[in-house]
């Protein structure tokens, strides 16, 4: 049976608590790429699997891929689509006729904005990501340098 310090322990395992600034930082980092990229209906997997492969922050990751959940996807999808379509020079105003938009045309509707989302999404996965680290970086370093100069005030 597991006692409470070995549920601690592999509490801590899994959530890599001990983790310097930097791991969990790329961790939340790979987490917004992850966000913004445009494979959905995978990004929970892909969270998982990058978090598994390069035994990576669970919790860190997670967080970052959930930044793209039922109440931003909208506004992420419109603003990859904008972002890729500025991007490559083409009109900023999609041409959707959204009322003859049926099963059987779906794919000839919207196949010309499939590349510019790509690109668009793709670019902001990576803008993202690389203003995610040193965000959380710092966030991560402030916290533990407030935490220690209480810890040290406490011990005193």
């Amino acid at each position: 049976m597991l006692g409470i310090q070995s549920l601690r322990q592999r509490l801590m395992q899994v959530l890599h608590l001990q983790e310097t600034p930097h791991r969990t930082a790329l961790a939340f980092a790979i987490g917004v790429f992850i966000a913004f990229a445009p494979h959905y209906l995978l990004h929970t997997a892909s969270a998982i699997f990058c978090a598994w492969i390069f035994r990576l922050n669970y919790v860190a990751i997670l967080l970052g891929a959930l930044i793209n959940n039922p109440w931003t996807m909208i506004p992420i999808l419109a603003a990859s689509l904008y972002t890729g379509m500025f991007l490559m020079g083409e009109s900023s105003q999609p041409t959707i006729e959204w009322h003859l938009l049926t099963m059987d045309n779906l794919f000839d509707m919207l196949s010309p904005y499939l590349i510019p989302f790509l690109v668009g999404a793709s670019t902001l996965a990576v803008i993202g990501s690389l203003l995610a680290y040193p965000i959380m970086r710092w966030t991560i370093t402030r916290f533990h340098s407030i935490t220690r100069r209480e810890a040290s005030e406490t011990h005193v």
